[in-house]
């Protein structure tokens, strides 16, 4: 839903009270909820008095660091976000809106896949959807969704957060390789006894937890995981392959994120018998976001994209 501008309308004004008072909760402060809406911090401050008289209640604890909804504020809070998602919804029912999304699009992507995948695939979203205007965060970080104000969430892996709405988006294959020089000095494992006894690994770690993540590989149809020694662990998924190119250990990455090395002969695929598995690729929003056209249609696209993009082969 677009963000209505100031205007002596007591029931517009009302949902712009809301919509500024929910970004203010989401963001933890009034400057970050009026950078995020092109509001001038004045009327900010003075739309959440304004709320604030009208209701009868204080909704906001202030502090020189943060902003947080009293309790009174939380239980108006939910119910601005139920108000706000069904005025969304219902706009979407006219002809024009359901065709022609409008407004600002928030989303986050990790960085590889964003660059190599999403970006590249852009002119034609917009070619379909010419009013939406994207905002992307391209990083491997965790990221708040509501506190940083975002939309939608592309992740790989396991999904931790359960008050999120997931849809699958695809399977992407891994493989498991090694550069060239780095073969050329240490050989090529040929099998997994040697792979742990004799090689060094670049080690993952992942930007959530800190935890490194193992290696797997499938033998005889079942999953077996190792820790492998390294001399460098890395939780930039870009830094990760980078250090696999500069020859410093094997690496288990997306195909799409060294398909070029391969095809280059840069980086080789080693132990191709025992694969790694897929990762799983998921689409994540906050429930209150569901019924925004502007994420099914992004969402959607997702989908088309991923289905259709050269993702499966060397």
């Amino acid at each position: 839903m677009h963000y209505f501008a100031l205007e002596n309308n007591p029931v517009m004004d009302r949902l712009l009270a809301m919509q500024v008072f929910t970004r203010i909760v989401e963001l933890g402060g009034f400057g970050k909820a009026a950078d995020s809406l092109g509001l001038p911090r004045a009327s900010v401050t003075q739309l959440i008095k304004q709320l604030e008289r009208h209701l009868g209640a204080q909704l906001l604890q202030r502090t020189t660091r943060h902003v947080s909804p009293t309790l009174d504020g939380s239980a108006y809070y939910q119910r601005c976000l139920a108000v706000l998602a069904d005025i969304d919804d219902a706009e979407s029912l006219f002809s024009a809106a359901r065709a022609n999304p409008q407004g600002r699009l928030r989303v986050d992507l990790p960085a590889s896949l964003s660059h190599r995948v999403v970006i590249p695939a852009l002119p034609a979203f917009f070619a379909r959807y010419p009013r939406i205007e994207l905002e992307i965060g391209a990083a491997d970080r965790p990221v708040d969704l509501i506190r940083e104000g975002v939309d939608c969430v592309v992740r790989a892996g396991d999904v931790h957060d359960v008050s999120l709405v997931a849809r699958p988006l695809a399977r992407l294959p891994q493989v498991t390789c090694a550069s060239s020089a780095y073969i050329q000095r240490h050989g090529s494992p040929r099998d997994l006894d040697e792979l742990l006894g004799k090689h060094q690994a670049v080690n993952y770690v992942s930007p959530l937890t800190g935890r490194r993540f193992p290696f797997d590989f499938a033998v005889a149809g079942e999953r077996h995981e190792l820790e492998m020694p390294g001399h460098i662990a890395i939780s930039s998924s870009e830094g990760y392959v980078a250090a696999c190119e500069a020859g410093m250990g094997i690496i288990q990455a997306p195909l799409y994120h060294v398909r070029e090395q391969l095809r280059a002969g840069t980086l080789r695929e080693v132990l191709p018998e025992h694969p790694p598995a897929p990762i799983e690729l998921a689409a994540l929003y906050p429930p209150h976001r569901q019924l925004s056209r502007r994420v099914r249609v992004f969402v959607d696209w997702l989908v088309e994209l991923f289905g259709q993009a050269d993702l499966q082969r060397q």
